[in-house]
């Protein structure tokens, strides 16, 4: 019989008797030299590597049988490595690669495992040492999401910077690279690309946090609808970009994951992927639906927001409740209000939106137009397009002549989302908007990053007091 073939196997640890053990059976050990009856010891032992062979007659220690099976008529080899050592070895991991080759076992740590103990012990370092966590921004845009993590890593006594960002639009990455010098390094590398022409290959940087505000507009019910699509992943430029996300998760090896969409991307297919590619790969996800409202900004954005962590971080669990807004909220639009003179250019009587109201009234849509006095406490949510001036976004009233609206300036616009107004200097009015109608309520977002500095330090006081109890 041929016994030059290799087997590899991927197999759990499990727990017999509250020993741990794993279990191998079928013809491919016969096939990689193991034979039945014969007993097995361990030979050599490092770190996260348990290599065994056949055990000599007289031989005293801890050993393991080849044992058999018949079914069907056909004898088929099983063994059973029930041992303590196996814990000892590799602490508490899930899962475990065994290679058998002419009679040898090798037993290995798991890639997925060696990628949340490097991933674990490289972030922890990092905070121990007061270093500066590397982040891998995908779909960067203006950075104002990477740049309120900043802030709120400060607040809880971390810092970090931008080691490798992607966008699209090389209007947006000059913009944030003009504008949020903080976040920036020598070192940093910013990619203006498609990210699905990213190609990550085998030299992608490690990066502790990974940061990315996945496109939403094919995730909404409106966005749906406008595309005449039957499920969000059908949209030919966003349906598949949770695709490339789980790709710069698997290239950069994270120990945190923060991601943010519409509330309606939960149900998405795409976030279905995500969930379970994330729990494969070794993170712990948490998810919720935030309102920037809650957290200090005029604009009432509801978005959901999702942490991942590695799972050998998780002690405890990262829980959204524990938030805390940084920011207090103005009483009313007017406080964040600039004055303009009644004869402004400013003001307009924005026919076109008049005319809509009257087509969707018939149509039935029933949409609600925003039109206001400043004196309200909270406005409806600004998107990308908000210069073109939308029937649904916020428009501002004429004081004295009912038929005169405005929009917004790109610094009230700033105002009402928590911006800082630095983020889009330089830039025209149109892109102004663009910036900060595709990004994150920056106050809910500085909050965000302070409970994962929270969390981290957290971690690192578990596991210096017990650092053999990383695993969850």
């Amino acid at each position: 019989m041929n016994h030059s073939l290799t087997t590899v196997l991927n197999v759990k640890i499990g727990e017999s008797k509250r020993v741990p053990r794993i279990w191998m059976e079928g013809e491919s050990l016969t096939r990689a030299g193991l034979k039945i009856e014969t007993y097995y010891c361990v030979q050599t032992t490092t770190e996260n590597r348990i290599e065994l062979h056949e055990a000599t007659a007289d031989y005293k220690g801890e050993t393991f049988k080849v044992s058999s099976r018949n079914r069907h008529g056909v004898q088929r080899p099983l063994m059973e490595v029930r041992s303590r050592l196996l814990r000892v070895v590799f602490e508490q991991s899930e899962k475990v690669r065994v290679a058998i080759r002419k009679g040898v076992i090798v037993i290995t740590a798991h890639q997925h495992e060696l990628n949340m103990i490097e991933r674990s012990q490289r972030v922890l370092k990092k905070v121990r040492e007061g270093a500066k966590m590397a982040v891998c921004s995908l779909f960067h845009a203006g950075g104002v999401m990477d740049k309120a993590l900043h802030h709120g890593f400060v607040l809880g006594g971390l810092t970090s910077f931008v080691k490798v960002a992607v966008e699209l639009s090389s209007v947006y990455l000059s913009a944030s690279l003009r504008n949020n010098a903080e976040l920036w390094q020598p070192e940093s590398v910013a990619i203006h690309t498609d990210i699905r022409d990213m190609n990550w290959g085998n030299n992608a940087p490690a990066c502790e946090v990974l940061v990315a505000g996945i496109p939403c507009n094919s995730a909404s019910r409106a966005g749906v609808a406008k595309n005449g699509l039957e499920f969000s992943e059908q949209h030919d430029a966003a349906g598949s970009l949770f695709v490339d996300f789980l790709e710069g998760v698997k290239a950069t090896n994270p120990a945190i994951i923060v991601a943010e969409n519409v509330p309606d991307y939960q149900k998405t297919a795409g976030m279905a992927v995500i969930r379970s590619v994330l729990g494969s790969l070794g993170y712990q996800v948490y998810e919720t639906v935030l309102n920037g409202n809650d957290f200090g900004a005029l604009e009432r954005r509801r978005r959901m927001v999702m942490v991942a962590v590695c799972k050998r971080l998780t002690q405890h669990a990262f829980d959204f409740d524990t938030l805390s807004p940084v920011k207090e909220k103005e009483t009313c639009l007017n406080d964040v209000l600039d004055t303009f003179p009644l004869d402004s250019e400013r003001w307009s009587t924005f026919e076109h939106l008049a005319i809509k109201a009257v087509s969707d009234k018939e149509a039935g849509k029933g949409f609600a137009p925003q039109h206001l006095t400043g004196a309200e406490g909270f406005c409806g949510t600004i998107g990308k397009g908000y210069f073109k001036g939308r029937s649904t976004e916020p428009f501002i009233k004429h004081p004295t002549d009912s038929s005169l609206l405005r929009l917004l300036t790109p610094q009230e616009h700033a105002r009402v989302k928590g911006i800082p107004e630095c983020v889009f200097a330089g830039e025209a009015e149109t892109k102004a908007h663009e910036i900060m109608g595709q990004a994150v309520i920056y106050p809910l977002f500085v909050s965000v990053g302070a409970g994962i500095a929270q969390f981290l330090r957290a971690a690192l006081l578990q596991n210096e007091a017990q650092p053999v109890q990383l695993a969850a």
